[in-house]
Formats: structure tokens, sequence, C-alpha cells
């Protein structure tokens, strides 16, 4: 499922020009590598690993530390990938702020032109989204969102989020932004997460994880109330909360739970009810706010929280664009893309296990020249 997220700061100024182009170059040609030797289910897993992520990013010469490596990498991914989707076998979808609003109507494109049913795909790039954005309630607010997939229907995302200062959970993490790492390939379910990878650099103070293992019994209580209870009896509920002191550092009032819409989300999901959580969170208008809501309310009458932990474990670090550790050697750079095309453009000639040996060869000189 999730296999790990990375906190990142907020960095102003844009990549110029110059260095992007070469990006674009640079990671095409590393990718058709990759599938020559491993196969596309292999890039799709190394995208949804944050410490290969976050090394891939600065070999192509970006901030090692900067939020922008995540939304750079992944337009650079999309530039390079997507005249060579047919050949290569890999697809990539949506980015940042509007792009990403047309991430399923981009899935649906991909895999019309493969003869593939978009809807299972359409499905995991949108659950993925609602997961991290409300049922992860961490503070962070997201605002980029790629998704990846193969011919076979593999996928990975990389989705990122930034601090939303209006929101209580939100603030103490000012000038930080998130990024979260999903791939197919490791999921055993939604609402189960495997937590072998996650990592960042900074936890949030409070955070409320309705997805974590510890909170199944508050998933059934949400679904159950919004089942069984009407939209005015929940509301009474909902207003006869007491003030919350989650933790010794932070507390929940009501303002920060009862947005104006709320009733009418609750009268529409008593209509129609949902038959598990994960439908409950499929639907149109559940978000963070009306999620907090239940979970509070499902503590407060059935004794079922959800998990206070951030998932957050590990920290990173590598190196790129802003000097650090040194500035970009654009010839170098333009040498190594020269050099991997020329490589690119004999293994397409050969047969696989030829291409194999040869790239064996190559490991072994790059081990020796170490």
């Amino acid at each position: 499922m999730r296999t790990g997220t990375a906190d990142l700061p907020l960095h102003n100024g844009r990549a110029p020009r110059w260095l992007t182009a070469r990006m674009e170059r640079l990671a095409r040609c590393i990718v058709e590598m990759m599938v020559v030797e491993f196969g596309t289910r292999h890039v799709l897993a190394r995208l949804a690993d944050p410490y290969w992520f976050q090394s891939f990013g600065c070999l192509l010469g970006f901030d090692w530390h900067s939020s922008g490596l995540t939304t750079t990498v992944c337009a650079a991914l999309k530039v390079a990938l997507t005249p060579a989707a047919r050949d290569l076998g890999i697809h990539v979808c949506g980015g940042k702020g509007r792009h990403s609003r047309s991430t399923p109507q981009e899935i649906e494109s991909a895999c019309e032109s493969i003869g593939r049913n978009p809807q299972p795909l359409v499905r995991a790039s949108r659950l993925s989204a609602k997961i991290d954005n409300a049922a992860l309630q961490d503070g962070f607010q997201l605002y980029h969102h790629s998704f990846f997939f193969n011919d076979e229907g593999d996928w990975s995302v990389v989705q990122q989020g930034m601090a939303d200062e209006k929101d209580p959970l939100g603030a103490p993490n000012r000038g930080y932004a998130r990024r979260y790492h999903w791939f197919s390939g490791a999921m055993a379910t939604w609402l189960s997460r495997p937590e072998s990878a996650i990592c960042c650099e900074r936890r949030a103070p409070l955070v409320i994880d309705m997805v974590a293992p510890q909170a199944e019994k508050m998933r059934r209580t949400a679904t159950l109330i919004v089942k069984e209870h009407s939209a005015a009896e929940t509301m009474r509920m909902i207003e006869r909360l007491p003030h919350l002191v989650m933790t010794r550092r932070h507390d929940i009032v009501m303002r920060d739970i009862n947005p104006h819409n709320i009733n009418r989300i609750l009268l529409k999901t008593y209509r129609d009810p949902p038959e598990h959580f994960l439908a409950l969170l499929a639907t149109p208008g559940i978000g963070p706010r009306t999620l907090r809501a239940l979970a509070l309310v499902s503590e407060i009458v059935y004794g079922a929280p959800p998990s206070w932990h951030d998932p957050a474990r590990f920290s990173f670090a590598h190196g790129g664009k802003d000097g650090t550790p040194f500035p970009v050697d654009r010839a170098t750079y333009d040498h190594t893309i020269d050099s991997l095309r020329e490589i690119l453009s004999h293994a397409r000639g050969i047969s696989h296990s030829e291409k194999k040996h040869a790239f064996s060869r190559l490991r072994r000189l790059a081990d020796i020249q170490k």
C-alpha cells in the first residue's frame, strides 16, 4: 500500500530551463535502461521507494532537500516518458495543481490506447489521494498527485502535501511539505498500511490516522454511525462533544470539526449508507473535517479512537541545483546523457541475454571505478 512519506522544506524559485531539459533527457535514459534490464514493474516499485526517489532527484541535479524535487522530477518523467509510452509500457498521469485534477481523464486516455479498463486505475488514483488527504490527517493538504502505471496494470503514486496553516494540525508544520509514496505490488489492503519504508525529517505534533491497524474499531463505528443514526442525531452527538484535549501539545475545538456542509453530507450518507469504511471514504463530499468529526464521535460515544501517531519514522539526505554539494557540471551531465544514449542504441539491436551481459559489465566497470 503506501510505501513511505518524506518531509521536505519549502523552497522558492524554479529550476532553470537548461537544467530541466537535461533532467528530462537523463530521466528517460535511466528509465529505459531499467526497463531493459528489470522491466516496468521494477521501475514502478523504485518510484514508490522514497529513498530511491530522493536519490534519483539528486542524480538529476535538483536540490537534495527541497520540496520542489518532487514536482520537478515527476514533471521531467512525464515529459520524458509520455512520447515513449507505447514502446516503454509506462504511463505518467497527473502532476501539480490543476494537472492533478486531470489525472482520471489522462488515465482513461492512456488506457484507451492500450485496450485496458481504466476504472481500477482511476479508483486507485482517487482512493490514494483521499486516504492521504482525509483519512490520514497530518496537517498537509495535497497539491501534487502523479500516477504511474504499466500496460499490465501495476501502478505507483507519488503525491505531495503542503502544510495547511488554517488547519489546527497543520500550523506547527509551517514551511514544510510532505511526500507520500504508493505501490500496488506492496498492497495487502487499503486499510492496513505496511510501514516498511515510511520516512521523513519532521514529525507532526498531532496526527489523526484512520487507516492505521489500531484504528480498525474506529473505522467500523464511524461507518455504523452514518448507517444507523440520522443526520440530526449525529449532529446532536457532534454538538455535545466537549472541548477535547488530544495531546499535551494541542487541542481540537468545535470550530475545527464542524464545517457548514457537514449536515448535508451526513444526510446524504444516511439516505445511501456505505457498506464499509472504504465506501464511506470514497463518498463524494466526505473530507478531512467530516471524517474528523466521525472519528471524535466514535471515540467519545463508542470508545473507539483513531491512531494519534504520525506514521513518519526515519530521516534521509542526499545532494544539487542550489550548489550543494557542488554546482551542476553541465559538461559532465551532457556526457552522461550521451553515454547512456549510446549504450541504449546498441542495446536495442541485441538479444535480451546479450543486454543482460552488457549491463552486468557496465555495473562491474562502475564498481571498479569507485
